[in-house]
């Protein structure tokens, strides 16, 4: 079995892991309250999905 001659040395380590980085929630507007939400989901601050009332909106 193959095994490494070298040690890895924690600069090429980490230029290998740049690109692990997490990136944000893709976020659409609604188009009845104009609030921030998530796409293709209903919207949690009036309850709106595809132009009709599909949930109560969440409570404060």
């Amino acid at each position: 079995m193959a095994l490494p001659k070298r040690k890895i040395s924690k600069s090429r380590r980490d230029k290998r892991r740049t690109h692990w980085k997490l990136s944000s929630p893709p976020l659409s507007m609604c188009p009845h309250c104009h609030q921030p939400k998530t796409p293709h989901q209903a919207c949690p601050h009036c309850g709106y999905y595809n132009g009709r009332k599909v949930m109560a909106p969440k409570e404060k």
